[in-house]
């Protein structure tokens, strides 16, 4: 291991390189990329194992060195003074305001600053670019990790630029702005958005953040596992429900669960189970296919909406290689699932979010949880990130004057 305590390894064709560099996509598998394909050639970054685990015995002397020797940076200083991470975990024995028996625990990640699970990877790129001198960082993205970069980026005195497709919400672009970042939207899709960004990268020697590109953003993302290990009190789920798009986020979870196998920290994998909406189902659907297919996504769940899921080849490895389930919800499902949750749990989550929710209620229907068993339902933004989506299923009532017997009236 070099002085960084990492390396980065292909996760195609098993080259390592030295990870005192940067780098996005392995140079050998990636010459080959075509934009109507996920990509291949995304880099894993392992660790010094033997020598975490000699410096660390347990779990707790990891937690108290914020999990440096898992982190692809220097110290832990280099992080932005956000508070990012250490998100709520409600623990319920009940589903919809009936009881379950079955035990359901809720990550709340719309708590981080930005409130979406996405300032998890754009902390951990902040802190490398602070480390290595690096002053602008680009990202393409649907408004999460937009936003996420943007507000990290300001918190570190840092340029972001911000390429969106046009039709992102509303409140997302109003977030990247306030934060002061320069948003560039495109007459396009987030595809044709990734792709500018990277050259854009090229281009300016602009750092580039995008998700299943840069491989720091799954380790800023995985960082979720290690604090459901600690907030289970050292017990590994049964299952976790995450909503999918690229495959960034449940591929960052499995890795995080690894770390945890690789140390002897943990013995089993828990069951993940991806969620994609039937509108956009292109990594799901094609992951028992010899040739990948892309159906144009329609959902309204923005941030899981993605034709061409980039982060594919890694994720199909890891469900294969560990057990993980899929599911696919409706639209129809999804908004009811953001409805129920908000209304018996106080919980409001966006529609990508809510995914994950309505993934758990079509396992219950089916009878798939096992009694007793622990479930985790990833909530990774809030609902404020997207009011348009809610607003076919909510009715604003008419005002009233400020009169007594008007009141009364609303109430017989």
């Amino acid at each position: 291991m070099n002085r960084n305590r990492f390396i980065y390894k292909c996760t195609d064709c098993g080259r390592e390189y030295n990870g005192g560099e940067k780098m996005y996509l392995c140079p050998s598998c990636s010459e080959a990329n075509t934009a109507s394909e996920p990509p291949a050639g995304v880099l894993n970054i392992l660790y010094d194992y033997p020598g975490v685990r000699k410096k660390y015995p347990g779990f707790d002397g990891l937690k108290k060195s914020g999990f440096i020797d898992l982190l692809p940076i220097a110290s832990v200083d280099s992080l932005p003074p956000l508070r990012v991470g250490h998100t709520p975990l409600y623990t319920l024995n009940s589903v919809g305001g009936e009881k379950a028996d079955f035990i359901l625990h809720l990550k709340d990640d719309s708590q981080n600053p930005t409130w979406s699970f996405k300032d998890r990877a754009s902390a951990l790129v902040s802190a490398y670019a602070r480390e290595n001198g690096l002053e602008t960082i680009v990202t393409a993205s649907t408004g999460n990790a937009g936003s996420s970069l943007a507000g990290i980026c300001a918190s570190q005195g840092q340029r972001a630029v911000v390429i969106v497709p046009e039709k992102a919400p509303l409140a997302k672009l109003t977030q990247i702005i306030m934060y002061g970042a320069t948003l560039v939207p495109v007459r396009g899709t987030y595809d044709e958005a990734f792709d500018l960004s990277i050259r854009a990268s090229s281009e300016f020697g602009w750092y580039n953040r995008n998700t299943a590109y840069n491989p720091l953003t799954i380790e800023g993302k995985k960082t979720v596992s290690f604090e459901l290990y600690d907030q289970l009190k050292y017990a590994v789920p049964d299952r976790i429900f995450v909503p999918v798009g690229d495959g960034v986020i449940i591929s960052a979870i499995y890795k995080g669960f690894e770390d945890l196998l690789m140390l002897n920290i943990i013995d089993r994998m828990p069951v993940i189970v991806a969620v994609q909406s039937e509108k956009s189902d292109n990594l799901v659907r094609n992951l028992p296919l010899k040739n990948f297919s892309v159906i144009s996504s329609s959902t309204l769940a923005d941030s899981i909406s993605v034709d061409i899921p980039r982060n594919f080849l890694m994720t199909r490895r890891y469900i294969q290689k560990y057990g993980g389930e899929t599911v696919t919800v409706t639209d129809e499902e999804i908004l009811g699932a953001s409805s129920l949750l908000s209304r018996t749990t106080g919980l409001f989550a966006e529609p990508a979010a809510s995914a994950a929710f309505a993934g758990l209620l079509s396992y219950r229907r089916d009878n798939r949880i096992r009694k007793n068993s622990d479930n985790v339902v990833m909530l990774t933004g809030s609902g404020l990130k997207d009011l348009k989506a809610v607003s076919g299923i909510i009715r604003m009532p008419e005002p009233i004057h400020a009169s007594i017997d008007e009141l009364k009236h609303l109430f017989q």
